[in-house]
């Protein structure tokens, strides 16, 4: 069975292409980092944001296992502040949402700064970029958060951008999901 996290990969590699930028909305253990740097080579450029310290050292420390720290900016941010630190435009930008695994559990992005972010991907996406978010609605902040996200997504320029919703419909509703957001070539 693939793991939405890897739908979400292998929606991203699909448009991501050497020379490119490219955002990890979420650093979390730093995993996407890793997969985007590989992806954009060593003419383009990935930026990871993470509210905890502590993502971000994970991240750097995956990072310099494997030689790719010098592709990546790390940002000790939150997603939501995305524009006022990268000029764009962006091929990608990847959310994987919830809980730093092994991480504190009080600490996760909110449904409102993760909405802003969203909205700020949108604004540095170029035409024919991609997004992915991965939901967790298993607990109540996700499910908050996925429920802002889809009611943000419903409302987006269907002319502008196309809105995929993917879950594993033989699983618990705690399963994750996947939302993945196209911005058109061209308007429709």
């Amino acid at each position: 069975m693939i793991r939405i996290t890897e739908l979400a990969q292998q929606q991203i590699a699909q448009v991501l292409r050497e020379g490119d930028v490219a955002v990890d909305a979420t650093a979390g253990n730093g995993l996407d980092t890793l997969f985007l740097a590989r992806l954009v080579g060593s003419r383009g450029h990935v930026y990871a944001f993470d509210i905890q310290q502590a993502a971000l050292q994970k991240t750097a420390a995956l990072l310099n296992r494997n030689g790719l720290v010098q592709r990546v900016t790390l940002i000790h941010a939150g997603h939501e502040t995305m524009a006022a630190q990268i000029s764009g435009p962006v091929a990608a930008v990847m959310f994987n949402l919830g809980y730093l695994p092994g991480g504190d559990h009080s600490i996760a992005p909110r449904h409102e700064s993760t909405r802003q972010g969203l909205v700020a991907s949108l604004e540095l996406l170029r035409r024919g970029g991609l997004i992915t978010l991965v939901l967790y609605p298993g607990h109540p902040q996700g499910e908050k958060e996925k429920t802002a996200i889809l009611d943000y997504c419903r409302e987006l320029d269907s002319a502008a951008c196309g809105v995929i919703h993917a879950t594993l419909l033989n699983r618990s509703g705690a399963s994750p999901e996947l939302l993945v957001v196209k911005k058109f070539d061209h308007l429709l």
